[in-house]
């Protein structure tokens, strides 16, 4: 477990100060790729769903849960059919959750607690890439290549 204990006390700060991130965390995805609105049917539905699992990866990540790898692969896989998504957008979107959480965890975002989320932020990123390109090597799409 590396920086679990630290990851789960921002977590309950926030949940303790009633903050759901999700929504200066959209603004600001947004703000900074408004092209991708278009890409959300249901902004509420999926706002909740992508803050969620993106936090519960990077926790998983800390505990070294096994489910990580195969959830991180089926939603990679699932987001070829909207398109050649840019890994940038990945990499963007992963940051500003980290981001977004330390603002609403306030005190309770130390140094550890920040060098823990970035670290895990780090590891699913990779892991997002390795998913690519697994699957672009199984299923060859030259719209959605690594």
């Amino acid at each position: 477990m590396t920086g679990a204990p630290a990851m789960e006390a921002s977590l309950a700060a926030v949940a303790d100060a009633g903050i759901d991130i999700r929504h200066a965390l959209f603004d600001r995805f947004f703000a900074a790729y408004p092209e991708r609105r278009a890409s959300f049917m249901v902004v509420d539905a999926s706002s909740r769903r992508m803050t969620d699992e993106t936090l519960q990866m990077m926790y998983g990540l800390a505990k070294g849960e096994s489910w990580v790898w195969p959830l991180v692969t089926e939603l990679v896989h699932t987001h070829r059919a909207y398109g050649p998504l840019p890994i940038a957008e990945y990499d963007a979107f992963i940051d500003m959750t980290v981001a977004e959480l330390g603002v609403a965890a306030g005190a309770a975002w130390t140094s550890e607690c920040a060098a823990a989320w970035a670290g895990q932020a780090e590891a699913l990123k990779a892991m997002i890439r390795r998913a690519r390109a697994e699957w672009q090597a199984a299923l060859p799409d030259p719209a959605t290549a690594v």
